[in-house]
């Protein structure tokens, strides 16, 4: 049942194309950001998306427990505009090992875990870099 739900979440994020899904979403973002959603892979499914701003939420608490990761969600802007669900700040999130993503800079200054609308962790891109 997991690897239909996963080929499912893969599929959902190909079949989208390559760009990002664009609920309006994008109109105040700073275009080399939105590049930086839109060219983001999954670490562990390199021809597949980690999807776009939609599906991300600043995470800038990471860390180790039991040794697996968890990253918090501190996102605190508005879901509507995002067009996303809403997940609490101070909500943890466990990262699998696999979808830890440490190939990319990241412009936005902020951690961010990419999820589908079941929960399922498709990204966590570490802040920091240029």
């Amino acid at each position: 049942m997991k690897q239909v739900m996963l080929f499912l979440c893969v599929f959902g994020c190909l079949a989208g194309g390559a760009t990002a899904r664009d609920l309006g979403q994008w109109g105040a973002v700073d275009p080399g950001i939105r590049q930086w959603y839109e060219a983001l892979m999954q670490p562990d499914v390199p021809n597949a998306s980690c999807c776009g701003e939609a599906d991300a939420y600043w995470a800038d608490e990471i860390h180790v427990r039991d040794g697996k990761a968890y990253a918090t969600i501190t996102d605190d802007r508005p879901d509507e505009p995002l067009g996303r669900p809403h997940i609490d700040v101070g909500s943890e999130i466990e990262i699998p090992n696999n979808k830890l993503k440490w190939d990319r800079s990241n412009p936005t200054g902020h951690g961010i875990v990419f999820l589908s609308r079941n929960g399922y962790v498709f990204c966590y891109v570490q802040p920091g870099g240029a």
